[in-house]
């Protein structure tokens, strides 16, 4: 990956403040607590015609009681190994520290260029203050404040002298593809065993995951953009304005997507919760597809997984297109064919039909099973084409669209899914004068 710019430091410095800045979105949750940020963060930025990946990282510490601190540790570890250049953030407000100085000593091991980086310098007592960083021994400190920007500019100009050239970097065209469910139930778990590294933290404990982690991913040589995600919990349960700002992000991934995997814990089944976020993302219109994990705890008799299956697609309703896999991300079993049927997904939700070939096929079926008549009124559908929209939408023009009933949108979305394959993608009918 070239030009990559790591950001690291201490914990509650403000990196990813500095992050959310340079990639110009809110991406990172921010907050005064300490350990927010844990996993590594990725996003896009530019300056003056030059363009970069910036890595966002948790907050590195020793000797502390944080029991993520050992991962944190190896997820900047990772970072740095990674990055092009790298931004040594201090805190000019608190002064330098003995964790500075350890940290320091770490960095100086990378033999990369490294910019030590005074933020929260925003008033002119805090710039002379940045001063004493010189002890540090790692050359020009350069007092910024990521919140209001003051002196980011001065700073970027530097660091984009050890930059390349290159194009601008972009996820477009590349299906992006979000795990989500509740909490615990492997998420992060199933993304380092796809990429077959630790990607993200994963423990035993709810919660672990608290940003949205994209990744770049490549199968049988196709590229693909997955994001992990927090675990969404029901509103009444959300009791912390981090886990709040978690869920935010995960809805956002949702919104993102192409293609949502639900991930099921085998031994609960399918809930409510579960039950709300399938049904978000079939409001936004996202391809989805739901991955049964833990599927090697089950007691396994004759046709278990087809009685269990039978019960699932009972319970989705009008939602019985989604495709159901059992998977064992701790056993590795099938977790390359949940991709698989997530490619296939995201293939039926860009599929165009030729309009002659919808009326040829359509037409008949319509023939023989006409719109009830309603008040001694026939309707007659003439004619049928999908529109040129991301999702499966199709227009029937007919001499009274009003009198379309639901029953009878249910039927007509029922013969285009027998006769094109659009499973795992919702479709949407509108009926419009002819």
């Amino acid at each position: 990956m070239a030009n990559v710019v790591a950001i690291v430091g201490r914990p509650n410095v403000g990196k990813s403040t500095l992050f959310n800045r340079l990639v110009e979105k809110r991406k990172a949750i921010m907050d005064d607590e300490s350990g927010v940020t844990r996993d590594r963060h990725y996003g896009y930025a530019e300056w003056i015609g030059k363009f970069f990946t910036v890595i966002d990282t948790g907050g590195y510490v020793t000797g502390s009681e944080d029991k993520f601190e050992a991962q944190i540790r190896t997820q900047v570890e990772l970072a740095l190994d990674e990055a092009t250049v790298i931004l040594f953030m201090v805190d000019s407000h608190a002064g330098l520290t003995d964790l500075d100085k350890d940290f320091a000593k770490v960095i100086r091991t990378s033999k990369k260029p490294v910019f030590l980086v005074a933020n929260k310098a925003d008033t002119t007592e805090r710039i002379h203050m940045a001063m004493e960083f010189y002890e540090l021994g790692m050359g020009e400190v350069f007092p910024i404040s990521s919140a209001t920007g003051t002196g980011t500019g001065e700073l970027l100009d530097q660091v984009v002298k050890h930059l390349e050239d290159g194009d601008k970097i972009t996820d477009e065209g590349i299906p992006k593809i979000a795990i989500l469910g509740r909490p615990n139930v492997g998420k992060s778990s199933f993304l380092n065993a796809l990429l077959g590294k630790e990607r993200t933290i994963v423990t035993d404990e709810a919660g672990t995951t608290r940003d949205s982690i994209n990744t770049h991913y490549k199968l049988y040589g196709k590229d693909f953009i997955l994001t992990d995600t927090a675990g969404i919990r029901k509103k009444s349960r959300v009791k912390e304005d981090i886990e709040f700002y978690s869920v935010l992000r995960s809805i956002q991934a949702l919104q993102d997507s192409d293609v949502c995997i639900f991930l099921i814990d085998a031994e609960r089944g399918l809930e409510a919760q579960d039950m709300s976020i399938i049904g978000l993302a079939h409001k936004y219109n996202k391809g989805m597809m739901i991955m049964i994990n833990k599927w090697d705890l089950i007691e396994k008799e004759t046709n278990t997984a087809e009685k269990i299956k039978k019960e699932l697609v009972a319970k989705l309703g009008t939602l019985n297109y989604l495709p159901i896999i059992f998977t064992s991300v701790l056993k590795k079993q099938r977790i390359f064919q949940a991709i698989e049927k997530a490619n296939e997904i995201y293939e039926n939700r860009i599929r165009k039909i030729p309009t002659s070939k919808l009326n040829e096929v359509l037409l008949p079926e319509i023939e023989n099973y006409p719109p009830p008549a309603i008040k001694g009124k026939y309707i007659k559908i003439k004619y049928i084409t999908q529109l040129p929209i991301h999702t499966p939408t199709f227009a029937f023009f007919c001499n009274l669209p009003q009198y379309i009933k639901a029953p009878y949108e249910r039927f007509l979305e029922n013969k285009i899914r027998k006769h094109f394959d659009f499973e795992g993608v919702p479709i949407r009918l509108f009926f419009r004068k002819k």
